[in-house]
C-alpha cells in the first residue's frame, strides 16, 4: 500500500531494469501508484518509449537509457535504492534469437551487474526469470523443484540457459549473504502494451484476427499454455518483493488454467467476429508441448493467485491492439509487398528490435523528468 512505500520519512526508490517493456512499464505504473520513486533503466532494444509517455511529467519517475551488459552509470551506486527489479531481456523467441549472444550476456553479465548494484546499495533484488527454465517439461504441471528438460545448444538456449544461469547467480549471491534476492518464474503473460511483432501466440492471433489475415497455428494446435493477465502478474511480483524473508526457491507466477492454442484461436475469433482462416505451420524447434504452473508456493507464501478471467483479459487486449492498429494507419507507408487485408503495424523507428548504441543518458539523483536523446 502507499504507506509501505515510505521509509524513514522518505519515499522508497526502486530501479526497474527493462522498465520500458511490456511487463516493466506496468511495474513502473504499479510502483508509482504506491508512492515510490522509480528509476527506469532500458536500452530500448525491445522496450518502447510510448509505453512510458504517460509518465513523462511525473516528478517521481526518471528514465535512464543504458544497456545492463555495459557498466552501469556510476551515479546509481550513490543512490539509496530500496529495490532492484531485473526485467531487462528480450523475452519472445523472434527477439531473443535475433542476437543470441546479446541475449545470453544480458541474462548473465547484465544480471551480475545489477546484483552487484543491489549488493553495494543494500537493495532487495527481484529477478524476472521464466517458465522457459523448464524447457519442454516432462513433469506436469511444473513445480519449482523440477529441474527442467532444456536443450542446451538449441536455438532457444540463449534465453533458456541464460535465465537458468541468471537464477544460479541470484542464489549464489543469496547464499553468500551478498544480496537479498527473490526470483519469479514468469509463465505466459498477456495484455496491453505487448508488441505486435513479438511472435507470441496471443499477440499473433489477435492481430491476425483483427486484420482478417490467416491465423497461424504451429503444429497441430494441441500444445498448451497458461495465460496470465498482466495486472495479476504485476501484483504477484509486488507481493514477492514485499516478502519479508527470501523464498526457499524461485516462485512460479502464472495462471494454472491450461488451454491449448487451437482453443485460444477459436475464442479470439469469437470475440473479434473475425472471418480469418486458421492455417498450420511446422512446430518450431524445442517449442514446449505443455506449459502450466503449479502455483501452490505463490498461494502459500504470497497469498496470490490470478483473478482476471481469460475472456475479460482477451477483451482488454483486443481493444488495445485494435487501437494500436487504428493509430498505425496514420503513419502507414505503403510497400510493394503489402498483402491485401494484411495488418501493417508501423511502429516508430525507435521500436525496431535491432542492436543499437545504448550509452547511458545523463542522470543525477533526485526527481527529474525523463532523460531524452533527441526527438522520438
Amino acid at each position: 500500500m502507499r504507506g509501505e512505500q515510505v521509509r524513514n520519512g522518505r519515499h522508497k526508490t526502486v530501479l526497474v531494469a527493462g522498465g520500458a517493456g511490456f511487463l516493466g512499464s506496468h511495474l513502473c505504473d504499479a510502483l508509482l501508484a504506491e508512492g515510490a520513486e522509480v528509476l527506469c533503466l532500458d536500452s530500448f532494444l525491445t522496450g518502447r518509449r510510448q509505453n512510458l509517455r504517460h509518465l513523462e511529467r511525473d516528478p517521481r519517475f526518471t528514465l535512464i537509457e543504458a544497456d545492463i551488459t555495459d557498466p552501469l552509470p556510476p551515479s546509481l551506486a550513490k543512490i539509496h535504492l530500496d529495490a532492484v527489479f531485473n526485467l531487462a531481456c528480450a523475452a519472445s523467441p523472434p527477439h531473443y534469437q535475433a542476437d543470441p549472444e546479446h541475449t545470453l550476456l544480458t541474462c548473465v553479465l547484465g544480471t551480475r551487474n545489477l546484483l552487484r548494484l543491489a549488493e553495494s546499495t543494500g537493495a532487495r533484488f527481484v529477478q524476472a526469470s521464466t517458465s522457459e527454465v523448464y524447457g519442454d517439461p516432462e513433469v506436469h504441471p511444473q513445480i519449482e523443484s523440477y529441474w527442467g528438460n532444456v536443450n542446451p545448444t538449441g536455438p532457444r538456449a540463449c534465453y533458456d540457459e541464460g535465465k537458468r544461469a541468471a537464477e544460479t547467480l541470484c542464489f549464489d549471491y543469496l547464499r553468500a549473504g551478498r544480496a537479498d534476492v527473490r526470483v519469479a518464474r514468469i509463465f505466459n503473460t498477456y495484455g496491453p502494451r505487448m508488441r505486435a511483432d513479438d511472435g507470441r501466440v496471443v499477440s499473433n492471433i489477435i492481430t491476425q484476427a483483427l486484420s482478417g489475415a490467416d491465423i497461424t497455428l504451429y503444429g497441430d494446435g494441441t500444445q498448451t499454455r497458461s495465460f496470465c493477465y498482466v495486472s495479476d502478474l504485476i501484483e504477484g511480483m509486488m507481493r514477492l518483493r514485499a516478502l519479508a524473508t527470501p523464498a526457499p526457491s524461485a516462485v512460479n507466477l502464472g495462471n494454472p488454467v491450461e488451454l491449448n492454442v487451437a482453443e485460444l484461436a477459436e475464442r479470439v475469433l469469437t470475440l473479434t467476429g473475425s472471418s480469418s482462416t486458421i492455417v498450420r505451420r511446422p512446430l518450431p524447434v524445442d517449442d514446449p508441448r505443455r506449459r502450466r504452473p503449479d502455483i501452490s508456493m505463490a498461494r502459500r507464501l504470497l497469498g496470490w493467485q490470478p483473478r482476471v478471467p481469460l475472456e475479460a483479459g482477451l477483451k482488454a487486449s483486443i481493444a488495445w491492439f485494435a487501437e494500436e492498429m487504428r493509430m498505425a494507419e496514420y503513419v502507414r507507408t505503403p510497400a510493394n509487398d503489402d498483402q491485401p487485408g494484411a495488418a501493417v503495424l508501423v511502429g516508430l523507428a525507435e521500436d525496431t528490435p535491432q542492436r543499437r548504441s545504448t550509452r547511458s543518458a545523463g542522470y543525477a539523483p533526485g526527481p527529474q523528468r525523463m532523460a531524452r536523446r533527441g526527438e522520438d
